[in-house]
């Protein structure tokens, strides 16, 4: 991949981080700042019911996160946009669609395969 594309996903995978944290930081201030009393069962379930939820999201974006910051290294190390498993590039369509893959559609499609059949 050459340097233009390459720092063209940094900038987008940079975007992508941030904005991930700034979501990060307001559920956790909104979950500290919030005083409300619900005197009413139902109410405080509901509550709770979204709070679970808001922190699933949240979970899988801490993985998302994680992600990121790996493909930030791999451009570091001039690995970005190589399949882990075949070693050839990885076309720029999928890694626009997904830009934290490792896996060229080919190898992905067949680990998928494989992770049905076992």
């Amino acid at each position: 991949m050459n340097q233009t594309k390459a720092e063209e996903f940094r900038q987008l995978l940079q975007e992508q981080l941030e904005a991930l944290l700034r979501d990060a930081g307001k559920t956790v201030s909104d979950m500290t700042d919030e005083k409300t009393n619900f005197p009413d069962p139902t109410d405080r379930a509901s509550l709770e019911s979204d709070r679970n939820f808001e922190l699933r999201i949240r979970d899988r974006e801490r993985k998302l996160i994680m992600k990121i910051r790996e493909a930030l290294a791999r451009i570091d190390e001039e690995e970005f946009g190589l399949c882990e498993s075949c070693g050839e590039e990885i076309g720029e369509a999928r890694l626009r669609a997904r830009p934290v893959t490792t896996y060229c559609i080919e190898c992905k499609t067949e680990q998928e395969r494989q992770e049905k059949i076992g």
